[in-house]
């Protein structure tokens, strides 16, 4: 059911943007390391530059508890930025469900449950419209199936069968609906420094996360974005060290502030 009506979303959504169009499908209501220019997943057209010429969307991604809220929150009050956090809320409610809680103690079972509607709610993230020129979301699209549902399929928990139908409504949406960003920022940090953190801050789904799910979700954000030997990173790759306490942190989020929030620092490579 999901499925289908992500299907039936993305088709209204491509119909009322008409030929042509750059306009938007509607909306849900619901110390720092090198920058790299890799390739690019879906290389822009020349109406996808002019469109986006005075608006930029950079992706802050990292493991869980890695730091990414407290960044965001660190930006949330700058001039001419809009600031997205994942949508964590809807998938703790579904009309009365829990699929994230669902996953995480039966993940063979309600794996694809959860990663459809996460891909269905990124998707809504990423082209609701853009009120300022810069926008920082709480992780993608792309990590979400590069990551999330790529783990669940290397852990034998999803089963092939699933994994190929995410996998087809991923790639059918980067190429036919624009979730292109411009910078994505990789807050690095060791499992065992996100395992303390999470034990910290006590949330309810992740009471039964090992340290061993943290140390496969490092591994893989480690080939996207560091050695790139996993999948296309969708843009430029800043990567902070975020292994350090809040104070360090703050420190360092306001050293790269015009890495992070400056257009004129995102060229991409040849």
């Amino acid at each position: 059911m999901l499925l289908r009506s992500l299907r039936s979303w993305a088709a209204r959504s491509l119909r009322s943007m008409g030929p042509g169009s750059s306009g938007s499908p509607g909306s849900l209501d619901s110390g720092a390391g090198p920058l790299w220019a890799p390739r690019r997943a879906c290389p822009p057209d020349k109406d996808r530059e002019k469109d986006k010429e005075k608006k930029a969307v950079v992706c802050i991604e990292g493991n869980i508890a890695s730091g990414k809220t407290t960044c965001l929150e660190f930006f949330s009050n700058t001039t001419d930025v809009e600031v997205l956090m994942e949508p964590v809320l809807k998938w703790r409610n579904v009309h009365g469900h829990n699929p994230l809680s669902l996953m995480y103690h039966n993940a063979s079972r309600w794996g694809l449950t959860l990663q459809t509607y996460v891909q269905l709610t990124m998707l809504d993230q990423h082209t609701r419209p853009q009120m300022s020129p810069v926008r920082l979301m709480e992780r993608s699209i792309y990590s979400a199936r590069y990551i999330f549902v790529e783990n669940l399929y290397r852990s034998g928990k999803m089963p092939e069968v699933d994994y190929a139908i995410l996998s087809e409504w991923f790639d059918w949406i980067i190429k036919n609906i624009d979730v292109s960003v411009d910078l994505i920022v990789y807050l690095r940090t060791t499992p065992e420094i996100c395992y303390q953190r999470l034990k910290m801050r006590c949330r309810e789904e992740e009471k039964v996360i090992p340290v061993e799910y943290l140390s496969a979700i490092h591994h893989l954000y480690e080939e996207w974005l560091v050695t790139g030997s996993l999948f296309p990173a969708a843009a430029p790759v800043l990567v902070i060290e975020a292994d350090h306490n809040l104070e360090k942190m703050l420190e360092l989020f306001e050293q790269n502030r015009a890495r992070i929030l400056t257009p004129e620092n995102w060229k991409h490579g040849p």
